[in-house]
């Protein structure tokens, strides 16, 4: 893996998922806590500030009315119903642990259902970057990560899912798709892999 050529997509890193208050909390609070998911993505995040590696955030919100929603079913369906996501409020913003390299990260907007790749220019931004490896960390696993990593390798992409930078609904969830749905398209790997490789590529020296 080039470091200039892969690009790090984190999906969900707003507060109405991660943060302790959030209002989707509880739905990928057991995951989140034995993958230990937030310290591993910040120690991966400020591994890869100074090296070539795209970062780029894909947050999901809405307008206060959620018309951009028609007859959601799902986990869409409840979003709408318990008013998470929303524009402007604090439970859309990114993760307060993320804010220190916010400079480094390139937020994509739009995204408003699983995959990040519709109804955003996130493909021409790989594209325009020439970018070969993509690699999934966030939120929810078994829906806009495998979403998403599904899309990109149909894009042509290669795909990296981080087993220990990712959260789904249930601890089995979680294992379940790292084990037997990922493989089938993409690489299943922790974010200390990911460093190893790419450093093994380019000899990069990530700061510690």
């Amino acid at each position: 893996m080039q470091p200039q050529r892969t690009a790090v997509i984190l999906i969900g890193y707003q507060n109405d998922y991660f943060a302790a208050d959030g209002i989707l909390h509880n739905v990928i609070e057991e995951s989140s806590r034995a993958t230990k998911v937030l310290e591993n993505t910040v120690e991966l995040v400020r591994c890869l500030v100074q090296t070539p590696v795209l970062m780029i955030a894909t947050p999901i919100f809405f307008t206060p009315n959620y018309q951009e929603l028609v007859e959601p079913v799902g986990i869409l369906k409840i979003i709408k119903e318990v008013g998470a996501f929303q524009a402007g409020t604090k439970g859309s913003q990114m993760i307060d642990e993320l804010l220190p390299f916010r400079s480094r990260i390139l937020e994509v907007p739009g995204k408003r259902g699983f995959n990040a790749f519709i109804n955003t220019n996130l493909d021409m931004i790989l594209h325009d970057k020439e970018i070969t490896h993509v690699v999934l960390a966030g939120a929810v696993t078994s829906v806009c990560i495998d979403s998403t990593g599904r899309s990109a390798h149909e894009k042509g992409y290669q795909v990296v899912v981080l087993s220990d930078c990712t959260s789904a609904r249930t601890v089995f969830e979680q294992e379940f798709y790292h084990t037997h749905v990922f493989p089938l398209y993409a690489d299943t790997i922790n974010h200390t892999e990911l460093l190893q490789r790419l450093t093994s590529t380019e000899n990069v020296r990530f700061k510690q």
